[in-house]
């Protein structure tokens, strides 16, 4: 699971490094760091042109951007429902 939260690209300014990005589909182009692999950004000229998605835990502060609505959800799995009724442990459980 992942939270994007989404930008014009003109206001995209890397402050550090130089991300490496692949063409996964067609138009869609993903960013990731080329040292850890973390996920960075996903662009798609075709569906969402001038577009850029960033994942927001990547943030210096995740909090900022709270999700308020949920996509793609045509082919989530049917648990997912319902994850949030699922126990919960802060750290890994004894």
């Amino acid at each position: 699971m992942v939270s994007w939260a989404m930008f014009p690209e003109s206001a995209l300014v890397l402050t550090r490094g130089q991300p490496k990005t692949i063409n996964s589909s067609g138009s869609a182009m993903r960013s990731f760091c080329g040292t850890c692999g973390t996920g960075l950004f996903y662009r798609n000229a075709t569906v969402l042109p001038g577009l850029v998605d960033v994942q927001t835990s990547t943030l210096d502060d995740p909090e900022a951007l709270p999700p308020t609505l949920q996509v793609q959800v045509a082919e989530r799995l049917h648990w997912m429902e319902h994850v949030n009724e699922l126990p919960r442990f802060e750290r890994y459980p004894a």
